[in-house]
C-alpha cells in the first residue's frame, strides 16, 4: 500500500534526515587512508544515537550493523569491518536508514579516499549527477519509469557505464521499505503515475563496467552482499525526497549547493 504523507509527517521525516544527513557529513572528515571501516560504523553509531535516534538497519532481517560500507568493487549491503584498512585511492559507499521518534530516512554517499584516480572520480561524479537527474523527474504527474529512464540514459546511454538492475529504490515510511518500487532503469511515461505527498527514495548504484552484480559472502560465511561481476569500481548516491505540488523536496540534504531548489 502506498501511503500520501501529511505535512506534520513530511515534517518529521525530514527531522529524521537531518539527523542522518549529519553521519554524512561528519564522515567527510573521518574517511581518510589509514581507518578501518568499522571505524565508519562506531562514527555513525554515535551521532545517531547522541541526536536521540535510532539506525533503523540494526536488527533489520538480521543484520547487526548501523551502516552498509561498501568499498571500490562491493556494490551495497557490505558491513563494517575492523580488518578493513581504508587505503590512499580507494571510495567508499556508506549506506545508513534513521528513525527518530518513528519517522524513517534513508540515504547513501560515496567518498573518495584520499586522492583518487580521474577513472574513479567520473564515476562519483557520474553517479551522483545520475540522482538528481532521477530526482527531477519525481514531479506529480510523471511516472516511475520517468526517474529510472532518465538514469538509465544518462549513465548508459551517454557515459557508457553499468546501471544495477537487481538494487532499487523504494517507497519509505512508515517502514525502511515500502511501496513503490522505484527501479534506476525504465522506461518513460509507464509505471505509476506520481502523486504529492508520495515519499520515495532514489538510489542509483553505478558500475564502471557492466551493470551484472554477483554475491559474496563475509569469511565467516554468515552474510551475503553485491560486487561487480567483473570487478569494476561501483558507486552509490540516495536521498529519500517527497513529492510536492512544488517540486521534489529533497528530506536528507546534506546543504550543499545543489541542493537549494530543492528544500522544503
Amino acid at each position: 500500500m502506498i501511503t500520501i504523507k501529511s505535512a506534520r509527517e513530511i515534517e518529521k521525516m525530514a527531522e529524521s534526515g537531518a539527523v542522518l544527513a549529519g553521519v554524512h557529513k561528519g564522515l567527510r572528515d573521518i574517511i581518510k587512508p589509514g581507518i578501518s571501516s568499522w571505524e565508519i560504523e562506531r562514527f555513525a553509531n554515535k551521532y545517531i544515537e547522541e541526536h536521540g535516534a535510532t539506525p533503523s538497519e540494526k536488527g533489520f532481517e538480521g543484520y547487526k550493523y548501523a551502516t552498509c560500507v561498501s568499498v571500490n568493487d562491493e556494490v551495497a549491503h557490505a558491513i563494517p569491518r575492523k580488518e578493513l584498512l581504508l587505503k590512499e585511492g580507494d571510495i567508499v559507499a556508506v549506506d545508513m536508514t534513521v528513525n527518530l521518534d518513528g519517522f524513517e530516512s534513508d540515504s547513501c554517499w560515496t567518498y573518495a579516499v584520499g586522492k583518487i584516480s580521474p577513472e574513479a572520480q567520473h564515476l562519483m561524479d557520474v553517479t551522483k549527477k545520475s540522482l538528481y537527474l532521477g530526482i527531477d523527474q519525481a514531479v506529480v504527474g510523471n511516472r516511475i519509469g520517468d526517474i529510472g529512464h532518465a538514469i538509465q540514459a544518462y549513465t548508459e546511454g551517454q557515459e557508457h557505464m553499468g546501471d544495477v538492475r537487481e538494487l532499487i529504490g523504494h517507497g519509505i515510511q512508515p517502514t525502511m521499505h515500502e511501496q513503490p518500487n522505484v527501479p534506476n532503469y525504465g522506461e518513460a511515461g509507464k509505471g505509476l503515475r506520481l502523486r504529492a505527498g508520495m515519499t520515495i527514495t532514489i538510489e542509483p548504484m553505478i558500475n564502471l563496467g557492466t551493470w551484472e552484480i554477483a554475491t559474496r559472502q563475509t569469511a565467516d560465511k554468515s552474510w551475503d552482499y553485491y560486487v561487480t561481476a567483473d570487478g569494476s569500481l561501483s558507486a552509490q548516491y540516495e536521498h529519500t525526497l517527497v513529492i510536492t505540488d512544488d517540486g521534489p523536496k529533497i528530506l536528507t540534504s546534506q546543504g550543499d549547493e545543489i541542493d537549494k531548489k530543492y528544500q522544503l
